[in-house]
């Protein structure tokens, strides 16, 4: 499957386009994350595009959220890596992250909530105005984007990253498709 079919299928499945934004930002960090780290740009792009295709499916239940996407992707023919990568993205499984496409996917998912809402609070509402201070600034604010879980963005540093590196790559490659994001 190549990206524009799975891109096809995202808006097929899914119907809430905010949603569908969150998943492109994944995507959109993934691939910078691939490059960075010498990694397959198009698997790792695809896996960050698909991660959530079942979360409208699952109406919010955690406990099947990403067993059924796993499922899901893993019958488009997607590899087994990136069907892994689905399934352990989410914590309510208590699955280890164990492949560096699994660990990539667990901080970028968090990381797009940060940045997206960052740049929400930004008089113009444009991520072209969001700075890496910024970002660090509203990261240290428990109180903002309280359901950005912070522990989750941290576990960057399981791939050798600093930080305020993988927040800057975020932004950057978030940045890069914000027409997409509509931000």
């Amino acid at each position: 499957m190549d990206r524009l079919e799975a891109l096809k299928i995202v808006q097929e499945k899914v119907g809430n386009q905010n949603l569908v934004k969150h998943m492109l930002a994944t995507e959109a960090i993934m691939k910078a994350l691939a490059v960075r780290l010498g990694e397959d740009e198009a698997l790792w792009g695809m896996t960050g595009l698909l991660h959530d295709i079942d979360m409208e499916i699952c109406n919010g239940d955690m406990e099947n959220h990403s067993k059924i996407g796993a499922r899901m992707i893993q019958e488009m023919g997607v590899c087994e890596e990136a069907v892994n990568a689905v399934l352990r993205h989410n914590e309510a499984h208590g699955l280890e992250t164990e492949t560096n496409l699994d660990k990539a996917l667990f901080c970028s998912d968090a990381l797009t909530g940060l940045i997206t809402t960052t740049a929400l609070v930004r008089p113009d509402k444009k991520l072209s105005s969001v700075e890496l201070k910024s970002v660090k600034k509203k990261y240290k604010e428990k109180g903002f984007a309280s359901g950005v879980n912070r522990e989750q963005i941290e576990t960057c540093s399981t791939l050798g990253l600093e930080l305020d590196e993988f927040i800057e790559l975020g932004l950057k490659s978030m940045q890069a498709i914000s027409d997409d994001l509509g931000l």
